[in-house]
């Protein structure tokens, strides 16, 4: 049952077609794209009783799929936004995820001082794309913050999640190809070992617009380029693979 106040005004809820599972979203604030569901599959190996931290959580989008698709003991969206924390975990309490999804305000730069270090199984993570001074910068101040590295760059989301990971923790993210190097390089730097990466194009003609990546805490030089994800077929109709994702298929 819907509570009378668990939306507010210009608030809507979405239904994310997959155990019954919805989320609150704001009509003209940040929703939550194709790239939170990509990591929510590529990061789906994630092992029972696991407990998980996801950094930049935003609308919370990525751990209540993660609730969905894998048997992780305790997943802990910290988000910076105070107005967007309140909102997922408004969606947390709509799913009835209370038990197994804890939201954090918080700053990532900040968060060896909230969370205990060394004690996570995985960190999942769809940090900001762009560099602060990159790109639109007339949007509004929530999409700003998503979006652009204005409270928390790169560089932090790595060395953080090294300092939350226990040894031999795993990080999933999901970024920009062009940023490719970046991510490469802050990884490596701060002990977290690239073991995987998928590129993910619109169609097999056009360049990559996504990346995701899997990197290991103190993990052995060792790196497995996996074939491509298309989004679409040459009619324009989301490929098998995306469809699968999503929990459709096609008729």
């Amino acid at each position: 049952m819907l509570k009378k106040d668990i939306i507010k005004d210009n608030e809507r809820i979405d239904d994310l077609q997959i155990n019954n599972l919805k989320i609150i979203q704001k009509n003209d604030g940040f929703c939550f794209g194709i790239d939170s569901v990509l990591l929510s599959d590529f990061s789906k190996k994630i092992k029972a009783n696991s407990e998980v931290v996801d950094l930049g959580t935003g609308t919370g989008i990525l751990g209540i799929l993660l609730c969905a698709k894998t048997k992780l003991k305790k997943i802990i969206g910290v988000e910076i936004q105070e107005e967007i924390a309140e909102m997922a975990k408004r969606s947390v309490e709509l799913n009835n995820l209370g038990d197994r999804f804890e939201i954090v305000n918080a700053n990532v730069k900040n968060l060896d001082k909230v969370l205990p270090i060394d004690h996570y199984n995985y960190i999942v993570t769809n940090p900001p794309y762009k560099k602060s001074n990159s790109g639109k910068t007339n949007e509004n101040k929530t999409k700003l913050i998503s979006r652009h590295e204005i409270e928390a760059d790169l560089s932090d989301f790595v060395k953080i999640s090294f300092k939350l990971l226990k040894d031999k923790g795993t990080l999933f993210m999901v970024h920009r190809p062009d940023r490719l190097v970046d991510l490469l390089y802050e990884m490596r730097k701060n002990k977290l070992e690239p073991k995987r990466i998928r590129f993910v194009y619109s169609n097999k003609d056009s360049d990559p617009k996504m990346v995701l990546i899997e990197a290991v805490k103190n993990g052995n030089a060792f790196l497995k380029i996996e074939k491509p994800l298309y989004i679409y077929s040459d009619d324009g109709s989301y490929t098998d693979e995306i469809l699968k994702i999503y929990n459709k298929t096609n008729k």
